[in-house]
């Protein structure tokens, strides 16, 4: 039997940079990161979204905004 998976994803970082406010849990500084995330299916991109993402530079944790 042959398993072969045919979707996959992929994430990179395009940028990071220092955002405002401190971690609520150890106090330290917030980074702020532009992610590309890429679903493919056989080799041929589907879905490409570009996405922000918030971690701590000394538990590194990653923080969930709320509105």
């Amino acid at each position: 039997m042959c398993l072969v998976f045919v979707c996959d994803e992929d994430e990179r970082m395009i940028s990071r940079q220092p955002a405002p406010g401190s971690c609520p849990y150890c106090g330290g500084m917030i980074h702020a990161i532009d992610v590309k995330s890429q679903w493919r299916f056989c080799f041929l991109p589907l879905y490409i979204r570009t996405k922000k993402k918030y971690y701590c530079s000394m538990c590194a944790r990653c923080l969930v905004i709320k509105y």
